[in-house]
């Protein structure tokens, strides 16, 4: 190792290596760049652009944390695929019935959610849902990446990392780069998970999952959309596109066999029970629903983010906005760290707050496939989630969890809002929160313009900004302390004590 260093004591040392650059390992590159971090991005693939992740296979449904934490970076308007493209899963009429998303396969309708229950919602609020593509998404990161100055390498899989007191020598190949943090951002079979010797625990898959593109001689044979059987579950959105759920605990995902034509054919056929014929496979890949979380998301300089630190089943596309989740938690904690402003146990806390969140996921998760196995329990449960989402407090509850609208950290505090993403407030002049939060910064927000909070805001310089003016919905607050993720640290419906809010700002923010 001693040698290791000494011949690489020359080479540039980074602040932060991200090894993964998918949507989460960019996203995180972007927030350590905006605060003014050297970053590396280390990516094994040689082309970032792959079948699987264009439509439909890359078709992922953005939730409300997503959607406001690239609309406060400026990034929402760059994507396009939603303004565009509708669910495939929703019906095709229109009107009070219809379908926005889904639990376990069950619809839920827009004309049954009572968005009045949200009660921080506001009119000038971001989408709670959006289509997206998972190529458009990681291309709109790479490019502000890029403008960043975030540099990154494909071609280049991390094989290997020695870290110390200091710092961490990541190895690929016969290359070495050095920096002061690594950050997995490398998927379900994370090399830095595993090197990183991280505990990674959790319960073992029910199914085998396949994402087909095929040529079918005789399409009729199967019923369109979501198809539930006795042995299992087909999908077909798309003519052509086809994802089976074969409930056989993982079997044929975990034997790593051939995908071929006729053993595709077989498992359709006996989970739609016809005789349909695939003339042709262009595209085969499986999944599973395996559940585990890391058991710590930190080890010295090294941590975890996205499917590094949780896998479970895509029902519901989750997992992406769960990892988009991480990158925006971690990367201003992290910054703040490097730059030694950061106060006593804030990076701790990324593990803290988001550990809670995976495991909350992790467990809709298994809910679902639960209640979707094959078999006269599960049938049953079935209905009885069937019948409480046709219902509007039932619809609400179950949107409200699919859309992340519940999502929130326990911070303490006496105020309701506190460890809630931060309303979309917007002033007399059109401008709103969100926009002011480009630069990453936290901001003191004051409705009733106080001079002594404008006085302790500026003792913070550019780590927080102040802002003061009325808004044209308050929901009768006075004064908010938002941190760099868009967080509700500290809230006020009258008149704040100097001293309470002098904590709450020391707490997430050093002098």
């Amino acid at each position: 190792m001693e040698t290791l260093m000494n011949k690489n004591k020359n080479q540039s040392v980074y602040d932060v290596i991200i090894s993964g650059a998918g949507p989460v390992g960019l996203f995180l590159a972007c927030e350590l760049a905006l605060a003014k971090c050297s970053v590396l991005v280390l990516e094994k693939a040689e082309n970032p652009h792959s079948p699987l992740k264009q439509i439909p296979f890359g078709i992922r449904g953005l939730s409300a944390p997503t959607i406001e934490g690239l609309y406060r970076r400026g990034l929402l308007k760059e994507l396009e695929v939603h303004k565009r493209l509708k669910n495939p899963h929703q019906n095709a009429g229109q009107g009070p019935r219809r379908q926005v998303g889904h639990f376990a396969g069950i619809p839920f309708h827009d004309g049954n959610i009572d968005t009045s229950q949200w009660r921080y919602r506001l009119s000038s609020s971001t989408d709670t849902s959006l289509i997206s593509e998972m190529e458009e998404l990681e291309t709109v990161l790479s490019r502000r990446a890029e403008s960043l100055s975030v540099e990154i390498k494909r071609r280049l899989a991390i094989t290997d990392f020695h870290q110390t007191e200091d710092g961490v020598t990541v190895l690929s190949g016969d290359q070495s780069f050095q920096s002061k943090w690594l950050v997995g951002c490398d998927g379900s079979r994370s090399v830095v998970r595993k090197a990183g010797g991280f505990e990674f625990v959790g319960t073992e898959p029910e199914f085998t999952g396949y994402s087909t593109q095929v040529d079918i001689a005789d399409p009729e044979k199967l019923s369109p959309g979501r198809n539930v059987t006795p042995t299992g579950m087909y999908l077909q959105s798309q003519p052509g596109y086809v994802i089976i759920q074969d409930f056989d605990g993982g079997a044929f995902h975990n034997s790593e066999k051939p995908i071929t034509l006729e053993h595709v054919q077989e498992v359709l056929r006996r989970i739609s029970n016809t005789d349909v014929t695939i003339s042709a496979l262009h595209i085969a890949t499986t999944w599973t629903d395996r559940t585990r979380q890391a058991t710590t998301y930190r080890n010295g300089r090294i941590l975890l983010a996205g499917d590094a630190a949780h896998i479970h089943s895509p029902l519901g596309g989750q997992g992406l906005n769960l990892g988009l989740g991480d990158a925006m938690n971690l990367g201003w904690k992290l910054a703040a760290t490097i730059h030694n402003i950061a106060p006593s146990g804030l990076l701790d806390s990324y593990y803290t707050e988001r550990h809670p969140i995976g495991a909350q996921v992790l467990d809709w998760s298994r809910a679902q496939v639960a209640i979707m196995k094959p078999c006269p329990h599960a049938r049953a449960l079935n209905a009885i989630i069937r019948d409480l989402m046709n219902t509007h407090d039932g619809a609400t509850y179950i949107a409200g969890r699919v859309w992340g609208v519940f999502t929130h950290y326990n911070l303490g505090g006496d105020h309701p809002l506190v460890g809630h993403s931060v309303p979309n407030f917007e002033f007399k002049d059109g401008t709103t929160i969100g926009e002011l939060m480009r630069d990453g910064h936290g901001i003191l927000l004051d409705f009733d313009m106080n001079a002594s909070l404008k006085t302790l805001a500026g003792e913070y310089g550019d780590r927080m900004k102040y802002v003061s003016g009325r808004a044209k919905e308050q929901l009768g607050l006075s004064t908010v302390l938002i941190r760099s993720d868009g967080i509700i640290a500290w809230a006020s419906d009258s008149e704040p004590n100097e001293q309470s809010i002098r904590q709450a700002v020391a707490l997430w923010f050093a002098l």
